[in-house]
């Protein structure tokens, strides 16, 4: 027995001798390993690849479902954007108006105003000229009788009235 142990020293799996059985067992278990794998293991990797290509699909899906609302949300944003400063313009044009014609009538009664104040004015210069003539022509006609009466020379109130209206009036 000594012997045996001492010639079958050594790795078993280069023992020649049993290359043939070692083969066998060897096709044996590859063609048991390719029945398990493609029963078993692959049909359950193709499932889950299967599984994720779906899911990538359908979250490219709704990806794009998403990009789309997103456009359509913008394009209702601008729509909204634009309609908004449209009555924002025309709240605008339409206050301007109104604070234009309010100027106007504010305006109107301030000429109004104006125009009777200036009448007015007119009227009293008219009337202070008018009282200014009178008072020259008064003062004009006691200084005349004044200087007349300095002078010895004697005329009625009458003449010396009619004689300074005359020169006052511009004739000779």
């Amino acid at each position: 027995m000594a012997e045996t142990t001492a010639t079958g020293a050594g790795m078993p799996q280069l023992d020649v001798s049993t290359f043939s059985n070692q083969i066998f067992w060897l096709i044996v278990t590859l063609v048991a390993l390719y029945f398990i794998m493609s029963r078993v293991a692959l049909p359950r990797i193709a499932a889950v690849l299967a599984d994720r290509r779906g899911t990538i699909t359908s979250d490219i899906a709704a990806a794009e479902e998403y990009k789309l609302k997103a456009r359509e949300a913008e394009e209702a944003y601008t729509k909204a954007l634009a309609e908004a400063r449209a009555e924002a313009n025309r709240i605008v044009e339409a206050a301007r108006a109104e604070m234009q014609a309010e100027l106007d009538v504010q305006l109107q009664k301030a000429d109004a105003e104006i125009s009777a104040k200036a009448a007015e004015s007119e009227r009293r210069i008219r009337e202070i000229r008018d009282s200014a003539l009178e008072m020259v022509s008064d003062v004009s006609n006691d200084i005349t009788a004044d200087i007349l009466g300095v002078f010895d020379a004697k005329a009625d109130k009458a003449s010396v009235v009619a004689a300074v209206s005359e020169r006052m009036k511009g004739g000779a």
